[in-house]
């Protein structure tokens, strides 16, 4: 059965609601096993098929948990090449983080990421929420199939 990761860090709830309905969308499909978390460790990280990172903005950055998470699995050599990948999360006034999740992702671990991250400007609209529940349910149905 595949596995799908939805891995977030939230201060203010919002991606928090985020990484809700993307893991609901994931789930929607059935016969995929799908893990929410805010904590993981580095080496459980290739056990699954597709790694979809929460990440909001905060002074411009990724926050640090992600951004260390994300560096030790290169220290450490984790493979993730080739597994599915994407990034979404909320901002005040910028909006890199997913954005560089993104380019982690592609560049350094060389995932088969979907480019264009999701984005929400401070709550997220039910129209994002929609959005992150069909990016949950496409990224499980790829698996599925």
């Amino acid at each position: 059965m595949p596995k799908i990761l939805v891995f977030y860090y939230s201060r203010t709830g919002r991606t928090e609601k985020m990484a809700n309905a993307v893991a609901d969308g994931a789930k929607a499909s059935g016969n995929i096993e799908v893990a929410l978390d805010y904590h993981i460790q580095t080496e459980d990280l290739s056990s699954f098929d597709a790694i979809l990172v929460g990440a909001p903005t905060y002074h411009h950055e990724m926050p640090m948990g992600i951004k260390k998470l994300l560096e030790e699995a290169a220290e450490k050599h984790i493979n993730l090449k080739g597994k599915v990948g994407a990034a979404f999360g909320s901002y005040g006034w910028s909006g890199e983080a997913p954005r560089l999740v993104v380019e982690v992702m592609k560049y350094k671990f060389e995932m088969q990421v979907l480019e264009s991250p999701i984005l929400a400007r401070d709550e997220p609209s039910s129209s994002v929420l929609k959005e992150c529940q069909d990016l949950g349910k496409r990224i499980s149905e790829m698996l599925i199939r």
